[in-house]
């Protein structure tokens, strides 16, 4: 049997590709945990975000608190599944510094997932009713222009998924 290694599990991926769903199932690993933003946001926040500023804002205050406990977390030899985009180079760089800051391992998840097949899943999701947050077809169109692919040249293990 080989040691086991901490691990910062992230995800990237345009709205819908299927983050959270991939996060469920690699936090079901053993040793590892589960810390999503989307929970965070909608218990402390309730009813506060409702525009993307608004995200922006509560993200932040979210990212400041919860980056150093995830690394504690690591350190004491607990993976992490980090239920947060990682869609930008800022943000990637932040999860960057907590298992560098760890000496963790490390996976960066990309969920590569055409926008058509998105879409379709949003919709579906804001039919259900069951997410946090409801997403609309322009707030899609401006969150998707924010996102950026991970490059190789970015120092993370990436792992593609391809939908």
């Amino acid at each position: 049997m080989s040691e086991f290694v901490p691990t910062l599990y992230m995800v990237c991926g345009i709205v819908a590709a299927g983050k959270s769903t991939l996060c469920q199932e690699l936090a079901s690993r053993r040793q590892t945990i589960l810390v999503s933003e989307d929970h965070w946001n909608s218990t402390l926040f309730p009813g506060e975000i409702n525009t993307i500023d608004d995200y922006r804002r509560c993200s932040k205050r979210v990212r400041q608190a919860i980056g150093p406990h995830v690394t504690e977390l690591l350190k004491a030899g607990l993976s992490v599944v980090l239920d947060f985009p990682a869609n930008t180079v800022p943000n990637r760089n932040w999860m960057k510094g907590i298992f560098e800051s760890a000496a963790a391992a490390s996976e960066l998840h990309f969920l590569d997932v055409p926008v058509e097949i998105c879409k379709a899943r949003l919709r579906l999701r804001n039919s259900q009713g069951e997410h946090p947050y409801q997403t609309s077809d322009a707030d899609f169109e401006k969150i998707v222009s924010y996102f950026v692919a991970p490059e190789l040249d970015e120092g993370f293990n990436i792992v593609r998924h391809r939908d």
